[in-house]
């Protein structure tokens, strides 16, 4: 965003316990380069004072209309946002948006942005699950807005359920990427998008595993890109150490059979299943119930037995429309490329689209940057240069969405 005005970015917080959370998100806002006003609800002020957001944003704040009524407010600040964040935003407030209420600064200037708009919902789960919170949340999608579902964990006092703001860090992440795309309309709503992250790890004995260096950097920069851009996501993550992404419902898994049970189940009725895990080939045949000792001095001779391969059941199992992505990392051999290996699985496996990537030092595996180009079964073939995960994972998207409106299914 360097050599440019920087982007306009209007924060609204709403009344909930969680509003102290916003100050966080102010502040990553800001380090990626926006610049920030925040518009709270008269009940947000409650919990975090008008002198606090004014000193992270650097903007007088305000909750009334008759403030600074000489700017025209309530007109100027949606008019000009680039983009629009709502965190947290109570189920109160979804309500009087999905009604079409002007009766406040922050539901004023909600009515008078055209830009891209994200909702980050924190209440009880009660709340959450009501018919009436459910109906409105449809209706803010339907007119594309990107309402994030929230964290399950613990909320206000003993309770934990689904209704939890999710991680400050991921929101605002999730925000930019929005605001970088610069689209108003999410082009992925109404789809439910199955990413599988992170390495299967195949137990040897108590103690000690079979498992390889994927991060799952990959898989989840995918998933926090479709929630961005609208999607309904599952994340099947097996042995990642990363913040659950915003709006994205975390499964977690160990091994190869785990991975394949959970993929499976939530690829029904999927649109679109993209393995970016790196799933075990091969696990020890026997699993040792005690610790192998190495003080008896004899070395155990390992068998191993082959995993499932999930990518080649999801296709098998393919529904009519339903597009499957595989990911392939390859180092190439004697007589081959990496690209050309790529290739060959693709002919191989008859998934909709493969993304090839060659494994080399800081690409790939537990690194932030990738490489990659994505192959798909029509013949089309999209190089993606060096550069974050984050890049890739739209890219990606794009040809997801591509292979959406070419599918007789859709």
């Amino acid at each position: 965003m360097a050599g440019a005005a920087a982007p306009r970015v209007l924060l609204g917080v709403s009344g909930g316990i969680a509003a102290y959370k916003a100050c966080e998100v102010i502040r990553r806002l800001r380090e990626g380069g926006a610049d920030v006003t925040v518009v709270p609800t008269s009940s947000a002020l409650k919990f975090v004072g008008a002198p606090t957001f004014e000193a992270l944003s650097g903007h007088p704040v305000s909750s009334e209309v008759w403030d600074g009524v000489a700017e025209v407010r309530h007109v100027s600040l949606g008019q000009t946002a680039d983009l629009v964040l709502v965190a947290p935003a109570t189920a109160d407030l979804i309500a009087r948006v999905a009604a079409g209420r002007a009766n406040d600064l922050l539901t004023a200037s909600l009515l008078m942005a055209r830009c891209p708009i994200v909702f980050a919902p924190a209440m009880h789960t009660e709340m959450w699950q009501h018919p009436a919170t459910v109906a409105n949340v449809s209706t803010l999608r339907q007119r594309g807005i990107v309402v994030l579902d929230p964290a399950v964990g613990r909320l206000t006092g003993a309770d934990s359920g689904p209704g939890r703001l999710p991680d400050p860090d991921e929101i605002a992440r999730t925000a930019l990427q929005v605001l970088r795309r610069g689209v108003s309309t999410p082009d992925l709503a109404g789809r439910h998008v199955v990413v599988s992250a992170g390495g299967t790890r195949e137990p040897l004995d108590p103690v000690r595993f079979l498992g390889n260096r994927s991060s799952g950097r990959q898989g989840y920069a995918i998933a926090r890109a479709a929630a961005a851009r609208g999607a309904s996501v599952t994340l099947v993550a097996a042995n990642v150490n990363l913040p659950d992404p915003a709006g994205v419902h975390v499964v977690p898994v160990g091994t190869a059979a785990e991975l394949r049970e959970a993929v499976m189940a939530a690829a029904a009725g999927a649109d679109a299943v993209v393995m970016a895990a790196a799933v075990a080939d091969f696990r020890p045949a026997t699993v040792a119930t005690n610790k192998v000792k190495k003080h008896t001095g004899q070395v155990p001779q390992l068998l191993l037995e082959q995993t499932d391969d999930v990518l080649q059941l999801l296709v098998a199992a393919r529904q009519p429309g339903q597009v499957v992505v595989g990911f392939a990392a390859e180092t190439g051999d004697a007589d081959h490329s990496w690209l050309d290996l790529g290739r060959e699985k693709l002919a191989r496996k008859q998934c909709d689209l493969l993304v090839v990537n060659e494994v080399g030092d800081k690409i790939g595996f537990e690194s932030d940057d990738n490489a990659a180009v994505i192959l798909a079964r029509s013949g089309a073939q999209t190089p993606v240069p060096f550069g974050p995960k984050d890049d890739l994972a739209h890219t990606l998207l794009d040809a997801l969405a591509s292979e959406f409106v070419n599918s007789k299914g859709h």
